[in-house]
């Protein structure tokens, strides 16, 4: 998210509203959620996107939604603070090197896919509402999991392995994209999108909840 191309790429707004997935027929679990109910909103589009991309799971095996929409308030809280870590742990890192160093995990709030309604962070279930092995925890940072959150990342177990590679295998048909180095990161619409799938502009941008 450091890359200057992403913050380049205009929005051609929708305009669609957020949605509460929950009403939807998609699970989402209750570790983020706040007194609003805007965690488990997501654009009109993207809602279409999860419906699809949970249909074409294996029988017995469904997605759980950790954290959809994300106001630009939080995300500004979430990138600072991640930032502040980083400076404590790299004392010796100019300003640049430590905004870029949070932007490969923490979105600047300008540009965040969260805070467009365009992104959730999801993990694997199955049908007795058990977390599959995905590798690592939802938000765990490169330096906590030695780069095991890379969706890619040779240091894998073979089942984290496989439940990646099944989730993988749905979300992209339906329209989603991952964020690489976050498994559990994926989006339709946003500005990292549009660049990736080499779109003109984004669908959506920053939105508040009404």
């Amino acid at each position: 998210m450091s890359d200057r191309r992403v913050a380049a790429i205009p929005v051609q707004e929708r305009g669609e509203v957020l949605l509460d997935a929950r009403v939807h027929g998609l699970m989402v679990e209750d570790r983020k959620q706040d007194a609003a109910g805007a965690w488990a909103h997501v654009r009109q589009g993207v809602l279409t996107r999860l419906q699809q991309a949970q249909s074409l799971l294996p029988g017995g095996v469904r997605l759980l939604f950790i954290e959809c929409y994300r106001p630009p308030s939080l995300q500004r809280r979430y990138f600072e603070e991640y930032s502040d870590e980083l400076a404590r742990a790299h004392p010796d890192w100019q300003a640049a090197a430590i905004r870029e160093a949070a932007s490969r995990f923490v979105s600047p709030p300008e540009i965040a896919p969260h805070s467009a309604g365009a992104a959730v962070d999801v993990i694997l279930i199955d049908h007795h509402g058990r977390e599959l092995d995905m590798g690592t925890r939802v938000n765990a940072s490169s330096e906590e999991s030695s780069g095991a959150c890379y969706t890619n990342a040779p240091n894998r177990g073979a089942r984290a392995r496989t439940n990646r590679a099944t989730m993988g295998s749905a979300l992209p048909i339906a329209g989603l994209i991952n964020y690489g180095t976050e498994w559990w990161s994926w989006s339709f619409g946003d500005r990292y999108w549009a660049l990736q799938i080499q779109q003109p502009a984004a669908l959506y941008g920053p939105v508040e909840l009404p």
